[in-house]
């Protein structure tokens, strides 16, 4: 168990009426545009888990399966955007009132300063994670699963810096294996993937947890894993590059040693994933494994279709 306390970090407050919000419910249908063929993950289990579609700037911007008992996200599903890698530095972290009440009007607030009169509702508390979980942490960082180094606009960089979309990871892991495996990615996508990317990244959980006044507030994730679907690539891409198409994934241990990031098939990640007692046997990223799309057949049904 790790304990950590103290003040809140100092982070710029966001008025209220920042237009930043999200959108809780027991569906993605105002989201699920941000799945494969519309489909969420099947089979992961969590506890009093929410559905939330991630909305900034009166948009949305992807989607998050949220376990608010454990005050951490399960996935994140969002759709990769071609990005030259780099991470904004200057947007504050928020939280999401809806998960603590149906009667907030959406939008999502700026955590206050340590010194600042305003104060966190029990409620938020109870309901998700806040900064305070992370005060001098000295382990562990926060790792956002949507990560903004695979957004392009500033706006979808700014939507990933909301605490339901972080978990606490080990900060080696995260700066030698993980970070890296996310540039890995991103050149891998933008270099070969000629439609859109799906992406899921989720956690499998482990029983350790971060504590906060002698109570139990953050689950620690055991594995970080992402698995990608491009139903249209490049299939001139060089051998060692075609066989990750359309789908591929990776995952890792949050550890302080032996995190090296295994990259596999998606069934294999599958298979992985199900030996853990979070998952179901019916467990299913992408829906039908994610099908490669046949150019050549669409360009002779476009063909078909034109009157001579």
């Amino acid at each position: 168990m790790h304990l950590f306390r103290g003040c809140l970090l100092s982070f710029p407050l966001l008025m209220a009426t920042t237009l930043v919000g999200a959108s809780v419910s027991n569906s993605f249908r105002d989201c699920s545009h941000f799945f494969y063929m519309q489909t969420p993950p099947a089979g992961i289990r969590g506890t009093g888990v929410k559905r939330i579609c991630q909305r900034y700037q009166d948009k949305p911007r992807y989607a998050t399966l949220y376990d608010s008992s454990r005050h951490l996200p399960l996935y994140s599903g969002y759709i990769f955007k071609k990005s030259d890698g780099k991470r904004r530095m200057d947007t504050p972290w928020m939280y999401e009132p809806q998960l603590a009440s149906d009667d907030v009007s959406g939008d999502m607030r700026g955590l206050p300063l340590s010194d600042d009169t305003l104060t966190l509702s029990p409620l938020i508390e109870e309901s998700q994670a806040v900064l305070d979980d992370y005060t001098d942490a000295v382990e562990y960082e926060r790792g956002t699963l949507n990560p903004d180094q695979h957004q392009a606009e500033p706006d979808d960089k700014s939507s990933t810096y909301t605490l339901t979309n972080v978990v606490p990871l080990i900060t080696d892991f995260l700066d030698t294996s993980w970070n890296p495996y996310l540039d890995i990615v991103r050149r891998r996508l933008n270099n070969f993937c000629h439609g859109k990317s799906f992406m899921v990244t989720g956690v499998t959980v482990s029983g350790a947890t971060i504590q906060r006044d002698n109570k139990d507030r953050l689950a620690i994730p055991k594995h970080l894993w992402l698995a990608y679907c491009c139903p249209r690539f490049d299939r001139n891409s060089p051998y060692e590059v075609r066989f990750m198409f359309p789908s591929y994934g990776g995952y890792a241990l949050n550890e302080q040693t032996g995190h090296s990031v295994v990259e596999v098939p998606l069934k294999t990640l599958e298979s992985f994933l199900k030996s853990h007692t979070d998952m179901d046997s019916n467990l299913a990223i992408f829906y039908k494994g994610c099908v490669s799309e046949n150019p050549f057949k669409k360009r002779r049904r476009d063909l078909s279709s034109v009157s001579v």
